[in-house]
């Protein structure tokens, strides 16, 4: 899932897992026009997928190296590991950096992106995590579902969707979530579980056990959905990879009918099929409308955000499409304001909105450290 800070910054993901189509019968009921068994397609070596599963996992090393936990805080979780050793786990349950140092490598910041014109962090932030039990949620999934896509589609269908998605989820996210740092790769895998239910939607005429199929994707992709509802969960960026996946599966995932398909290839000793068209007319009218859809959404979002539009404002209740506060949490985003009290050779910080203090050598503290120390304080 998507991770967000304040508190700290965290995308605390359940797995999502493909659905497994059966796409054969019985051979007495056996048909082209209902199985899929002798369906001449090439299948892809997957590749791209375990390429983006070993650059999540380097870049996790790589955020692990720069927080250097034990240069701010004497309390590190596994603190045997040194520089590569976690923030406190009251700090960062996950197990895993500081929000200071997502923020540094990246992670999804509205006021950077907007008053900076900093927009790659919409790109970066997917790349990043918060923590072991974060990668290791997304990196599962991304596994079980990205390896079969590419195997069925290849990886310049499958690259597209994931990266496509993943923006946006970023640009849904940051349009209502707007004072939080967000990390993950949630957008994108949401991305895929959106595109495998749109395959099966446009290519509904080639299953088997169709609605069996539909129920058990959407009870799956529902499921996913509500946990994100949980305090410190940017389901945002979960809706926004969705619905992107969900649009483009239509436009990257369609397939060809079976009757084309095996008149065109009759001399491999297919049966020949009586089918002229390659595609269906419903499947051109969903294309069609997916991809308008697609550069709309896309426009109105990319141009909303760089203009600083809150979009909480045109949507009231919203936010309880991300946090649903109960009488067990609060749905509410801290503050970072901190009191400072200098000494000839220490910093000491006090958040002033729990009470938390630091203190941090003076002669190695910048301004722009303090700022970011007062935020790791207060979140």
């Amino acid at each position: 899932m998507e991770a967000r800070a304040p508190a700290p910054a965290r995308r605390v993901d359940n797995a999502v897992y493909p659905l497994e189509i059966n796409t054969t019968t019985p051979a007495s009921r056996r048909s082209p026009s209902t199985t899929r068994s002798h369906w001449p397609s090439r299948r892809w070596i997957p590749w791209l997928v375990p390429s983006f599963l070993v650059a999540n996992v380097v870049l996790f090393f790589v955020t692990m190296y720069v927080n250097d936990c034990p240069k701010y805080s004497s309390s590190c979780f596994a603190r045997f590991l040194g520089r590569f050793s976690f923030q406190p786990l009251k700090e960062n349950p996950l197990i895993g950096p500081s929000s200071s140092t997502l923020l540094k490598m990246g992670g999804l910041d509205v006021t950077g992106v907007v008053k900076k014109h900093q927009g790659w962090r919409l790109v970066t932030c997917i790349w990043l995590h918060a923590g072991i039990v974060h990668i290791l949620a997304n990196m599962l999934s991304l596994l079980f579902i990205g390896i079969r896509l590419e195997q069925e589609f290849g990886f310049v269908r499958i690259g597209l969707l994931y990266l496509i998605s993943g923006l946006g989820g970023s640009v849904m996210s940051a349009l209502f979530l707007q004072g939080s740092i967000s990390v993950g790769a949630s957008g994108a895998l949401f991305g895929l579980l959106g595109a495998m239910l749109s395959e099966l939607i446009t290519n509904w005429t080639i299953y088997v056990n169709k609605f069996a199929a539909l129920l058990t994707l959407v009870v799956i992709i529902v499921i996913n959905l509500a946990v994100g509802i949980l305090p410190h969960v940017d389901n945002f960026a979960h809706i926004g990879g969705f619905i992107s996946g969900f649009l483009l599966g239509f436009v990257f995932l369609i397939r060809p009918q079976f009757g084309w398909v095996s008149r065109k290839n009759a001399h491999l000793g297919y049966p020949a099929g009586s089918v002229r068209h390659k595609h269906k007319i419903y499947q051109y009218i969903l294309w069609i409308i997916a991809a308008f859809l697609l550069i709309f959404g896309f426009t109105v979002g990319l141009v909303m955000l760089f203009r600083g539009v809150n979009a909480n404002k045109h949507c009231s209740w919203c936010h309880y499409l991300s946090c649903v506060p109960t009488s067990k949490w609060s749905c509410k985003q801290q503050s970072a304001n901190c009191t400072v009290n200098e000494t000839a050779t220490q910093w000491n910080l006090t958040c002033d909105a729990n009470g938390r203090s630091q203190i941090y050598p003076s002669s190695s503290t910048t301004e722009s450290q303090i700022s970011e120390l007062c935020y790791q304080l207060c979140t």
